[in-house]
């Protein structure tokens, strides 16, 4: 079943060329954060060290990985081939370099940041232009269409603003920074990420659990109104009217809610009951995301606005929901590229492994069940300011991202 639904045109160099980069970056990242401990013992999360973890974790690891996985994906879902594999190379390139230079540049000399960034725009505007050619020539547009072109458009806002953040370091402040920053992570987290592991999810989750003759009734409800909460939230960032943050947080909620449902609809449409491991950390990770909505909301609507707190929320929403969804799809995503790359043609003349047989799916659920002890362990230590916390779980945490990440390179070995 997935042998087939799975099965693209796009060469398997490409997709694994940014999924490969991106388990380095993650590497990267959870070294730079650990060396700066301290940092995050007094949610000192605006100095450049931190910048320069950040963004390898958002950019090199997060991006990258959804960019190959688009190029995978996109293909399977809209039944589209990718318009120009060549560009998809120079894409990868350019932004590998740009991701890079501007990450590390944040980090050593922020006032030199912005030419990194002018490179890291160049492959994203070369990306975004390589994935609207491609689904635009879908012939049949369908719900998750929308969420992705949704995705997509934050995305470049996302990265212009982020221009905009590079160019107030360099030059000093044209726009208001903390206006531009706010609305920089809402655009980034919320409308590129959230939305497109939204439409995807609409996709692998049917495909994972083998379910059949679902609704997906609340998915336009999801896409409208959670669209319009992250407007109404940015929006509050420039006029300062508390009805509008109030209402977007409202929205966000819902819209997450939504989606959630359809979610739920979907597996009890299922039949395959036994679900694979790695797949429920993914499931785990969407209830994650609408727990931490609603926390959201509450502190909002309770008026806290404690700016320590609020920053700790953000990073549960990036590690519980954005960074564990891909995790846990990864772990199946990988395993069938390589499989199809390597043993598809040989299937009936030889004998060959099983897609059971190409991950060690025990080993998985030791590193998922570390990954969750880690970042709740470096929250709680965090928000308490215990540096023997922060430190201990921040080392767990980048262990086991160097263990999650051999385990996905044993894959390429079989």
């Amino acid at each position: 079943m997935i042998s087939n639904t799975m099965k693209s045109e796009t060469n398997v160099k490409l997709p694994l060329a940014f999924i490969l980069y991106g388990l380095i970056a993650l590497i990267i990242a959870q070294i730079i954060l650990f060396i700066n401990s301290d940092l995050l013992t007094n949610s000192s999360f605006r100095l450049p060290d931190i910048w320069m973890g950040a963004h390898f974790l958002l950019l090199g690891y997060a991006v990258m990985i959804a960019m190959g996985a688009m190029y995978q994906l996109v293909p399977v879902a809209f039944l589209t081939p990718i318009w120009s594999h060549k560009l998809g190379y120079i894409q990868f390139v350019i932004t590998a370099l740009g991701f890079s230079i501007f990450s590390v540049l944040l980090g050593l000399k922020p006032e030199k940041a912005i030419f990194g960034g002018i490179l890291a725009i160049v492959g994203v505007l070369l990306f975004l232009i390589q994935m609207a050619r491609t689904i635009l020539s879908q012939k049949k547009k369908n719900k998750m269409t929308y969420f992705v072109l949704g995705a997509l458009s934050s995305f470049f806002l996302t990265i212009s603003a982020g221009f905009l953040l590079a160019w107030n370091l360099s030059y000093g402040e044209i726009i208001s920074h903390q206006t531009i920053l706010g609305s920089h992570i809402v655009l980034g987290v919320g409308g590129w990420f959230s939305l497109l592991i939204f439409g995807f999810s609409y996709k692998l989750v049917p495909m994972f659990s083998l379910s059949h003759g679902y609704s997906m009734k609340w998915a336009k409800s999801s896409f409208v109104v959670y669209i319009t909460g992250l407007l109404l939230l940015i929006l509050s960032f420039w006029t300062n009217f508390i009805y509008f943050e109030t209402l977007g947080w409202i929205l966000l909620f819902l819209g997450f809610l939504f989606f959630t449902l359809d979610i739920k609809e979907i597996l009890a449409k299922r039949m395959k009951k036994k679900l694979d491991k790695p797949f429920i950390f993914s499931l785990v990770a969407i209830g994650n995301g609408l727990v931490i909505h609603f926390i959201a909301l509450l502190f909002h609507m309770a008026g806290y606005q404690n700016p320590i707190s609020w920053s700790w929320i953000i990073f549960l929403y990036i590690m519980c929901w954005i960074v564990f969804s891909i995790l846990g799809y990864l772990y199946k995503i990988v395993p069938f590229l390589w499989w199809t790359y390597k043993y598809s043609n040989k299937i009936g003349k030889e004998k060959v492994p099983t897609l059971k047989d190409m991950i060690h799916e025990s080993w998985s659920v030791v590193l998922f069940i570390c990954f969750i002890t880690s970042v709740l362990g470096l929250t709680v230590g965090g928000l308490g300011q215990w540096s023997h916390l922060v430190i201990t779980f921040q080392g767990l945490l980048t262990l086991t991202s160097i263990l999650y990440t051999c385990s996905i390179f044993r894959v390429l070995l079989k």
